[in-house]
């Protein structure tokens, strides 16, 4: 059991090291990628205060990121 947790956790990292040596590598070429500024996220300015909540982004990324997990099981049993 601990053993696969293990395991789980090092692809985790390695994954998470991946995509952040990609989007070091890329250094702008996501600049236009809108996320974070999807529509459905909320943004209230005021003289002196700024609210932002990415309602849509966090849905977007929850949907990617339970594919990727339903995959990554299928794939595993």
């Amino acid at each position: 059991m601990i053993a696969e947790i293990g395991k789980t956790l090092v692809a985790v990292g390695a994954g998470v090291l991946l995509l952040g040596g990609l989007l070091w590598l890329s250094s702008g070429t996501f600049k236009h990628f809108p996320i974070g500024r999807l529509p459905g996220d909320i943004l209230i300015q005021n003289e002196h205060i700024t609210f932002y909540f990415p309602l849509a982004t966090s849905i977007l990324l929850s949907i990617v990121l339970s594919l990727l997990i339903w995959i990554w099981q299928s794939v595993i049993r």
